[in-house]
C-alpha cells in the first residue's frame, strides 16, 4: 500500500528515491473555473466552439448552458501536479490514457490527485529515473471529471543531498 502526501508538506517535487508505487499526492489547492478564464483560454487557443464561448448556442445543447472547453481542464490539472510530481523534472515524456469523463461547468471547483504507477531508473542515463502517475480530476461532488497517465523524467538524488 502507497503513502499519502498532503501538498501543503512538500513543493517542487522530489527525486526519484522519494516516489513509490501506490503514493498518493493530493494536490491542493482546488481551482474554480471562471468564464473569464474559460473563455480566454479557448480565444488563445483558438478552440472557440459555440458550445464554450455562446451563451445562447450552448443553452440549446443537452447540458443548458456552456461547458469548460476540455484542454483546460487537462492543463489545470498538469499544472496542478507539478509542484508534487514533475517540479524537478528533467522532461516530461508523454501523456497517454487522457480521457474527459463528465463536463465541468463555469463556477465549478476543479480537485485533482495522482498515484504513482510506476518507478524505474533509467537505462541510458543512470543519474535520472522515470516516474509514471495516473492523475484524476474531480468536480466539487467528487466526480471524476478527467482522468490521465503521464511518465516524467527526475534526477536521482545527488550525493549528499537532504
Amino acid at each position: 500500500m502507497g503513502r499519502f502526501f498532503d501538498a501543503r508538506e512538500r513543493r517542487f517535487g522530489g527525486y526519484i528515491e522519494e516516489y513509490e508505487p501506490g503514493d498518493v499526492f493530493r494536490h491542493w489547492p482546488g481551482k474554480t473555473i471562471t468564464e473569464a478564464e474559460d473563455h480566454m483560454f479557448c480565444m488563445l487557443t483558438m478552440a472557440g466552439s459555440p458550445i464554450h464561448i455562446d451563451r445562447k448556442y450552448a443553452a440549446g445543447t443537452e447540458f443548458g448552458r456552456n461547458i469548460v472547453v476540455g484542454t483546460f481542464v487537462y492543463s489545470l490539472l498538469l499544472g496542478m501536479s507539478v509542484p508534487d510530481i514533475s517540479g524537478r523534472a528533467i522532461a516530461n515524456l508523454g501523456v497517454s490514457e487522457l480521457k474527459h469523463l463528465a463536463p465541468m461547468f463555469h463556477g465549478d471547483t476543479l480537485y485533482g490527485a495522482s498515484e504513482v504507477l510506476t518507478v524505474r531508473r533509467s537505462q541510458s542515463r543512470p543519474e535520472q529515473g522515470v516516474l509514471t502517475v495516473r492523475t484524476d480530476g474531480l468536480n466539487q461532488d467528487d466526480l471524476k471529471v478527467c482522468t490521465f497517465t503521464r511518465s516524467v523524467l527526475l534526477p536521482c538524488r545527488p550525493a549528499g543531498a537532504v
